[in-house]
């Protein structure tokens, strides 16, 4: 099914990065160091593994700023002024520059430590039972989650809201659905939503450790996670 594969990633990183605190007074958090790296940096490494045709990261927040530093790495910039669009609304607008049918997704503030999340989705992706596939991390290995889980899944992967796997924040998704979504902002949970109810929204096991980056705890839990393993 390679002629189904997605061909396009999409990087979020317009967020105002609140839960830093301080550290994004001046940087958006995307560029807040981790083990010496940008984090953005570390989730484009991991995207080009599957060597996509293209790579589409949107900004907002300190937009020249991330942009500067993106540029020479070949990315392309879907800029959200005046408004953040959330991540339904990130992803729609992008789409002109995104290829047709299905895309990878990511969210710019988390670091793994196991396999590649990408080529993992990459080689699960069945476009014939699925409109979506999200590598989920179950709650005891998910450092730094503040929360509880946010789906289960059923022996088949069919996804239902409520359990103890926390996502991971990457996924591959059909994107037909954003066309009848009326707001202008919104969250994928609108995209998300029809999928579940049709029972082709699934999720995908991460054998490995994640760590989310969003607070400033974070940052020394990923260190440590990285410093731990191989990766």
């Amino acid at each position: 099914m390679s002629g189904d594969l997605p061909t396009s990633v999409m990087v979020y990183a317009a967020g105002f990065g609140t839960r830093m605190k301080a550290l994004t007074r001046d940087m958006p958090k995307p560029l807040i160091p981790v083990s010496g790296r940008p984090l953005i940096d570390h989730t484009l490494d991991l995207a080009r593994a599957v060597g996509p045709e293209r790579i589409v990261v949107n900004t907002h927040y300190k937009a020249e700023i991330l942009q500067d530093h993106l540029k020479p790495q070949g990315v392309l910039i879907s800029d959200e002024q005046p408004d953040i669009l959330d991540t339904g609304g990130g992803l729609r607008h992008a789409l002109s520059l995104l290829r047709d049918g299905p895309v990878y997704t990511s969210n710019s503030d988390a670091i793994w430590a196991g396999p590649n999340p990408f080529e993992m989705l990459r080689e699960a992706w069945d476009p014939l039972r699925m409109d979506g596939l999200m590598l989920c991390v179950p709650l005891e290995r998910a450092v730094g989650r503040q929360g509880g889980g946010d789906f289960s899944a059923d022996e088949t992967g069919r996804i239902s809201w409520g359990g103890n796997l926390v996502w991971g924040g990457v996924q591959i998704i059909k994107t037909d659905g954003l066309a009848a979504i009326k707001e202008q902002s919104f969250s994928t949970r609108l995209l998300w939503n029809p999928m579940i109810e049709a029972g082709r929204l699934m999720a995908l096991e991460y054998p490995g450790h994640w760590c989310d980056v969003g607070h400033p705890e974070g940052i020394t839990l990923a260190e440590n996670m990285l410093a731990g393993t191989d990766v």
